[in-house]
């Protein structure tokens, strides 16, 4: 071949061996190269130059080596680089980003390691980007949101970790995307549902969570869909009944539960498809038969959930006494003036209660994308909260319900028998984590959820609740819940504060017959991080050790009210018999006797 005249070259398909011959380096007026599908071997690196008028190379399937060089980025009428099936190793160099006519860039089936360039968001004629079956890592860059004419995105068989980009969701022409057997964690994008030109979805064996976004099920192209070996929970969407481009889909190994969508895909769908989720039903071998549903007057949703919206910045009890209706808590006169604007501002949130449900559900579906768990800010033992900001601007929490357990009340039931029993509620989960702090530094009680309802029928629960460390000791074999549940984990947490630390061996001394403590000395076991208190503070840290010892009581009936821990905590001080270096627990112990 003479050097610098060779303008078209291909061998694609035969059984050439060996090197790639040197002098092809120098051809820089090669303009379209097929060396794929042969056996050839050599260093990419170096037997490759700058081609400016190459706009085609295809090296697949071959046994090149090396890492790829930044001089692709300069052949700036480069429309097709493909060089899959190869043993090329190292990372993408972001110059490629410079080569700015790739039309197709296919460097799957190798060795590459590292991140996926943001610099690739620069490929705006970008159709195909195929990076599957390598050891890529980090997160998907948001760039590939701005590759506006995208249409096979296969990302499959890597180390990726993080979100799926909502940016996704800005590929509107995009027809196949393969994100499969990745690390990738949290929800599916809501966003992924705007891609209406989708043909094929494939998000198997990740580790995602929540729940099937509704859009999916309006995707009016999608045919394949993959979705198994994930951690999706809930029901699937309703809105799959109306998908009749759908032929084949795969949900095994999730937490799904209820009714298949009524459609020839999830009726013809083998049982190896649906297998291993939490308790889906319906008309196919080896599944259950559905029962028949109970009519819920507040939804007629297949998937039947309330919310409750709750004004982020109200006090919990005031929130649920607003659901109830604000009239409740205006007859309290003295704070008729002090929340009568708050009501005026916040009226338009409950548009539910004046029989405008759907509109505010479509609202809140809107703003949480589905239930989005990027939108969650809390998990309690009903439901979960979330975070949504209205189409007016204001910021409200929503809790949505879990899903209900055999045997328990109906979602209207539960709701009912939550605002009457409010004042029986006990919280028991008060722990440290549990406990925030407002503008002035006042302490509040946070995940109420946590906390179960007293059932008028019942003082027994299926599972035992709260967190261990925090619960009394009762509460693991009665399984009763009373206000001295939450004494007791008021003690735990006032010597978690004092002491620095989880008091968990002290608890077990004070509980113990053969362990005494009594010579123990209350300055060791202070938080040592702290110098120790002097004058009135020392006194106060005595009277607080005393009331934590006086909540710990191993007899429920001897622990102190709350009433009384707050009287106790209001009056002056006692006298200190000695300085703290002195104290010992015997004498806390006395203290508590003899004043609480």
């Amino acid at each position: 071949m003479q050097s610098g005249t060779l303008v078209y070259f291909s061998v694609v398909n035969n059984h050439f061996i060996g090197p790639i011959p040197k002098s092809l380096k120098n051809c820089s007026s090669l303009i379209r190269v097929r060396l794929d599908g042969n056996h050839l071997t050599g260093n990419i690196a170096e037997d490759f130059d700058i081609y400016p008028n190459l706009n085609y190379i295809d090296l697949s399937s071959n046994n090149l080596y090396g890492e790829l060089s930044s001089k692709w980025g300069r052949c700036h009428n480069l429309t097709n680089l493909k060089i899959s099936n190869n043993k090329i190793s190292g990372s993408i160099p972001p110059e490629i980003g410079n080569a700015t006519m790739l039309g197709i860039l296919d460097l799957s089936s190798n060795h590459l390691v590292g991140k996926i360039p943001k610099d690739l968001g620069h490929l705006k004629s970008l159709l195909k980007l195929l990076l599957n079956n390598n050891q890529l890592s980090g997160n998907i860059p948001l760039e590939i949101g701005k590759l506006s004419i995208l249409e096979h995105c296969n990302l499959a068989a890597n180390n990726l970790s993080g979100l799926i980009p909502k940016q996704l969701g800005e590929c509107s022409r995009l027809l196949f995307l393969n994100l499969s057997r990745n690390k990738l964690d949290g929800s599916i994008p809501y966003d992924i549902g705007s891609l209406q030109s989708l043909q094929s979805l494939d998000v198997s064996k990740n580790l995602l969570v929540g729940e099937i976004p509704r859009k999916l099920g309006g995707m009016i192209q999608l045919e394949t869909l993959n979705l198994s070996h994930n951690n999706l929970f809930g029901s699937i969407p309703s809105t799959f009944d109306d998908s009749a481009s759908l032929t084949s889909i795969d949900i095994s190994y999730n937490e799904l539960e209820g009714p298949i969508p009524n459609i020839m895909a999830f009726r013809k769908a083998p049982i190896a498809a649906l297998q291993n989720n939490r308790g889906l039903c319906g008309n196919v071998v080896g599944l259950k038969a559905c029962l028949k549903p109970i009519p819920n007057p507040l939804s007629k949703r297949s998937n039947r959930f309330l919310v409750i919206i709750l004004p982020s910045l109200l006090g919990t009890l005031f929130i649920i006494f607003v659901i109830v209706g604000v009239s409740l808590l205006l007859c309290r006169r003295v704070k008729k003036i002090e929340d009568k604007p708050r009501e005026a501002h916040n009226d338009n949130l409950f548009a539910i209660w004046s029989y405008d449900g759907k509109m505010v559900y479509e609202n809140i579906i809107e703003a949480t994308e589905e239930f989005n768990s990027k939108y969650c800010i809390g998990v309690g033992g009903y439901g979960s909260v979330y975070k949504a900001v209205l189409s007016t601007s204001q910021a409200v929490a929503v809790k949505k319900f879990h899903p209900l357990l055999d045997g328990e009340k109906s979602n209207q039931k539960a709701l009912t028998s939550e605002i009457h029993t409010l004042t029986e509620i006990r919280h028991r989960n008060i722990v440290s984590k549990n406990v925030l702090l407002d503008q002035e530094y006042e302490a509040h009680i946070s995940d109420f959820g946590t906390a179960r309802l007293l059932k008028p029928d019942s003082s027994n629960w299926t599972s035992l609740a709260g967190t261990f460390g925090y619960m009394a000791p009762e509460f693991a074999y009665t399984m009763e819940v009373n206000e001295k549940c939450d004494v007791f984990s008021f003690g735990v947490l006032t010597l978690e504060i004092i002491m620095g630390k989880h008091p968990k061996d002290l608890i077990s001394s004070l509980s113990s017959p053969t362990i005494t403590i009594s010579d123990l000395l209350l300055k060791d076991v202070l938080d040592q991080r702290l110098s120790l208190p002097t004058n009135e503070a020392a006194g106060e840290v005595l009277s607080i050790a005393k009331i934590a010892i006086a909540c710990l009581h191993t007899i429920p009936q001897s622990r102190p009210t709350m009433q009384q821990v707050s009287q106790e905590l209001s009056t002056r001080k006692p006298h200190l018999p000695n300085t703290l270096h002195t104290i010992t627990f015997g004498e806390v112990v006395d203290l508590r006797v003899s004043t609480v």
